[in-house]
């Protein structure tokens, strides 16, 4: 009797593993960046707030953050594809650090990979959620596939209020100021509204 009941135990175990595929197959997975985008964020980070104009550009290879502090100045995040990074101010200060890194800017697919965690309500949002390598957690609306929201390890709230796909900064705008080339290239800081992107990419590469 074991013998023939052998067959059926090993029939009903390949059922439940198709079907266990069959649902990991049909988990949603995040859209990927669009080549060219401009987002207005809002963040916030136990209380300091700012706002950051973003404008995503791969296929020029570069990455621009205007940061607002709240009740403060502007700082500019120019990042590009080749790892050069400036990060500097255009007031009467003049202050400029770049350095060069290990990776350029963040591809379009880097969620690939993410641990699908559900769906949840953000914002008034229906949002599907995942999860990246314990570092982030990425928020995109269920129905437009546009990011809500995301959340970095430090607990640092990116709040998407704005997202315009194939918007372009114009070219001159791109422009590192002359003094960023007259000092010495420094290590940034891990100061700043995007440095746990920069750990992220650090993460990549190690």
């Amino acid at each position: 009797m074991a013998i023939r009941r052998t067959p059926m135990v090993i029939l009903i175990f390949l059922v439940f593993i198709s079907g266990a595929q069959i649902a990991t197959a049909d988990e949603p997975v995040p859209a990927p960046w669009p080549h060219q985008f401009h987002a207005l964020l809002f963040m916030n980070y136990s209380g300091d707030l700012s706002m950051i104009d973003l404008w995503y550009d791969w296929p020029n290879g570069r990455n621009f953050n205007i940061i607002q502090e709240q009740l403060g100045g502007i700082t500019y995040d120019l990042e590009w594809n080749n790892g050069t990074s400036f990060f500097y101010t255009l007031d009467s200060s003049k202050s400029c650090r770049s350095a060069q890194l290990e990776v350029g800017i963040l591809r379009p697919n880097w969620l690939d990979g993410a641990n699908y965690l559900g769906q949840q309500l953000v914002n008034g949002f229906h949002c599907n959620v995942w999860e990246k390598v314990d570092f982030i957690w990425y928020y995109e609306d269920v129905e437009t596939k546009r990011p809500v929201q995301w959340i970095f390890y430090t607990g640092r709230e990116a709040h998407v209020m704005t997202f315009e796909v194939g918007a372009v900064l114009e070219d001159e705008k791109w422009q590192a100021p002359v003094y960023c080339f007259n000092k010495e290239k420094k290590s940034l800081s891990t100061e700043g509204s995007l440095r746990e992107f920069r750990g992220y990419k650090g993460m990549a590469v190690s």
